[in-house]
């Protein structure tokens, strides 16, 4: 009985050591590099068509072993030990991912330039860039602070080569060998260059006309996108396209907008209307789309109580601005913006204050980053009695005549 048991129990144990072995030749693989999720969900598949079978689902900032890598898909072990492939720009090498931890750090920071909401369910990207990871969405309605802004060309992700995520292999230094130092012993002298011939000019020629220097072809534009960037309540921060946002300012206000965009918006403290409270505003708007600045108009609303309505107190126009814009409700309020002199080009700071229905220039400040981008400290502000005025709007001037006269 037992002799006949022999061979069954053989069989039996070489038919799972071919099983095992089959189930573990995959994690023998070794891993030749890291990277991390850049999306909010990535599903590893069993082949690299899209139609395979879905492995596992791996999440933004899961780090996962790079095991073999084919142009543009890589073979990747998930942390919980199983392997898929996926497309490479769907991970962030760990550089990318140390930079993208910093610019959380440093635009936790930001001061906010405004709050604005979604008018649809929204991608957050990791960089201003079509072909950037998304790695977080916001919902239709959400709420979110703004706290920058760039201008970036439009480029396709399928023009942009895929990113090598496994190092190259080095190469191995090696001797000449006896055989190389043999020919290059006896290695004949090199046949002397051949001369041009004497029509090689004639030769040399094409059909194709060279380039006018004196065309007034304009130059093909280069397709932009406008980014912005946002801070979510959870703190998470992204860049999305600037039209999927609305700056969420009251109708009363935005109405005078003229058709810019509104960049930024800031309370400036209260107004007492009987039992209405109602607050004055600064804003900053944009009038043509696509600019590099941020701003090219900054404008101060205050309610009036006699009118019981909203007017302006002072506005400037043709400026290039730049965030951040600091502003601070008190008595009297004051904000700072970031604004280029017309006479020499440079960026200056420029410090205002509301006094008794009128905006004034009270300092300016040349601005100098330092190599992290922020304002580095400056000498103290130039007096305001070196500075001109700001001078009030023509409605404000009318308006203070027709109050004096009044004895208002």
């Amino acid at each position: 009985m037992l002799q006949r048991l022999i061979p069954a129990v053989s069989a039996l144990l070489f038919v799972s050591l071919l099983t095992s072995c089959g189930t573990d030749t995959t994690h023998h693989k070794p891993v030749l590099a890291f990277a991390y999720v850049g999306p909010i969900t990535v599903n590893l598949r069993q082949e690299i068509s899209l139609k395979s079978a879905t492995v596992t689902t791996v999440r933004h900032g899961d780090k996962v072993g790079v095991l073999e890598q084919r142009r543009r898909f890589v073979l990747v072990r998930a942390p919980n030990g199983k392997e898929g492939w996926t497309d490479t720009r769907q991970l962030i090498t760990p550089d990318q991912m140390a930079e993208l931890n910093a610019t959380l750090r440093r635009a936790s920071d930001l001061p906010s330039q405004g709050v604005a909401s979604t008018f649809e369910p929204v991608n957050a990207h990791a960089e201003p860039s079509r072909s950037s990871p998304s790695f977080f969405q916001l919902r239709e309605g959400t709420r979110v602070d703004v706290i920058g802004h760039k201008l970036t060309p439009r480029v396709q992700g399928a023009s942009a080569p895929p990113p090598r995520l496994i190092p190259p292999r080095p190469k191995i230094a090696r001797g000449p060998r006896k055989e190389d130092e043999r020919k290059a012993r006896f290695r004949p002298p090199p046949p002397a260059a051949p001369t041009l011939p004497n029509n090689y000019v004639e030769l040399s020629k094409t059909n194709v006309p060279p380039p006018d220097p004196d065309s007034d072809e304009p130059a093909k534009p280069v397709a932009m996108d406008d980014w912005t960037q946002v801070r979510a309540r959870d703190g998470r921060v992204g860049w999305v396209l600037s039209r999927m946002l609305n700056m969420a300012i009251p109708d009363e206000v935005a109405q005078y907008s003229e058709g810019h965009r509104i960049t930024s918006y800031f309370n400036m403290g209260p107004v007492h209307d009987g039992d209405l409270v109602k607050p004055n505003w600064l804003w900053t708007t944009l009038s043509k789309a696509n600019a590099p600045y941020d701003f090219d108009s900054f404008r101060y609303f205050i309610w009036n109580p006699h009118h019981h309505r909203y007017e302006t107190a002072y506005v400037q126009r043709k400026v290039i601005g730049y965030y951040p814009i600091f502003a601070e409700q008190g008595s009297p309020p004051k904000f700072t913006l970031l604004m280029q002199d017309e006479d020499d080009g440079k960026l200056y700071r420029y410090y205002y204050i509301y006094d008794i229905y009128r905006v004034r220039l009270v300092g300016k400040q040349l601005y100098v980053p330092d190599q992290n981008g922020k304002a580095s400290p400056q000498p103290a502000i130039v007096p305001i009695s070196e500075q001109p005025a700001a001078k009030p709007s023509l409605f404000s001037r009318i308006r203070r005549r027709i109050s004096h006269l009044l004895g208002h």
